[in-house]
């Protein structure tokens, strides 16, 4: 799998948190663990994405949507302690992502599936 076409698919969609994390989770639900994954949704029954988390290795990956547009995030994580945090720009949170499902899917079939599938979805619809 190409990192870069893996970071192209990634970027698709990111200006709405909301549809980005419904492409994540949609991607993404079949191919790992239901707790490598998690939304946040405002309060009050409001359906608005307020942050996504991304739980691969031991890298942990925020966006939080705020005013002026989406805060990335990307943790060091060793059983439950953080190693070390780091405010990045969404192209340097993408390429870890994309680094960490390649990682991901050399290890596991349905993983690799699932990028395949947001790679290409043509071969798969």
């Amino acid at each position: 799998m190409d990192l870069h076409l893996v970071a192209a698919a990634l970027r698709r969609d990111t200006s709405d948190l909301n549809l980005y994390a419904g492409v994540l989770l949609n991607t993404l639900r079949e191919a790992l663990p239901p707790d490598c994954v998690t939304v946040e949704r405002g309060r009050w029954g409001l359906r608005r994405v307020r942050a996504l988390a991304v739980r691969l290795n031991e890298r942990v990956l925020t966006l939080t949507a705020s005013d002026p547009g989406l805060v990335a995030v990307i943790r060091h994580e060793v059983r439950g302690v953080m190693l070390s945090r780091r405010t990045v720009a969404l192209d340097t949170w993408i390429e870890e992502l994309s680094r960490q499902l390649i990682q991901r899917a050399e290890l596991d079939a349905a993983a690799a599936a699932a990028l395949r599938r947001l790679v290409d979805p043509q071969d798969f619809g």
